[in-house]
């Protein structure tokens, strides 16, 4: 058995619950998928009307592949490679030259893992704070979805209330695509669209509506 965050919007916030599911053994993609399916079978039999979107290049439907960050674009570059170069550390970045290297490359640079402690983002000139937790990553997501996706492809988001992310340990890691994906769906029934965040205006969004 496994366990794995699983996030929806609760009370007008994005938020997340841990589900337990058997865990196929295997880096093979029909692997993931059976776990992914797994999950997902957990999810339905509390919530029997869920209808829940695995967010990754292991999902089995085209909207939550092309919601992957090796898959979203932004400026000419993917999602996984702007966040990779973005970080600045004690002693080095940002690392620019992350940008022009495979996605998968960019996020196992040794650089990331040597030049100290984590300070902050930055990105198009403006310098991103580490708190609220995960808001850099959130908010160039959503700028990737806005550039990459079709209007009926962003809109389809709001009919799922459940992301999943397979890869996503929180145990190693903080951010996650299908955390993203729950804010999309949020600003979906909020506002019928994605709106344009300054910094700071994202900022303040999350902190009130994201629960991490």
């Amino acid at each position: 058995m496994a366990k794995r965050p699983v996030f929806y919007i609760d009370q007008g916030k994005a938020a997340s619950k841990e589900y337990a599911f058997e865990w196929f053994p295997g880096f093979a993609v029909s692997q993931k998928q059976k776990s992914v399916e797994s999950l997902h079978d957990a999810i339905r039999r509390v919530c029997p009307a869920a209808r829940p979107l695995e967010i990754s290049t292991k999902s089995r439907e085209a909207l939550g592949q092309k919601l992957s960050a090796f898959h979203l674009r932004l400026g000419g570059h993917t999602l996984e490679n702007i966040f990779q170069s973005a970080k600045v550390f004690e002693q080095g970045g940002p690392y620019l030259d992350l940008l022009c290297v495979p996605p998968r490359e960019a996020k196992h640079d040794e650089r990331l893992k040597t030049s100290g402690p984590l300070k902050a983002f930055y990105y198009q000139g403006e310098t991103f704070p580490l708190i609220p937790r995960t808001v850099f990553y959130d908010y160039i997501y959503i700028a990737a979805v806005k550039e990459s996706l079709a209007p009926e492809e962003i809109s389809a988001i709001a009919g799922y209330d459940h992301f999943t992310d397979i890869e996503f340990n929180p145990a190693k890691s903080i951010n996650t695509q299908a955390r993203t994906a729950a804010i999309i769906k949020l600003l979906l029934e909020e506002c019928g669209t994605l709106p344009h965040f300054s910094k700071e205006e994202f900022i303040q969004y999350h902190k009130g509506h994201v629960v991490l």
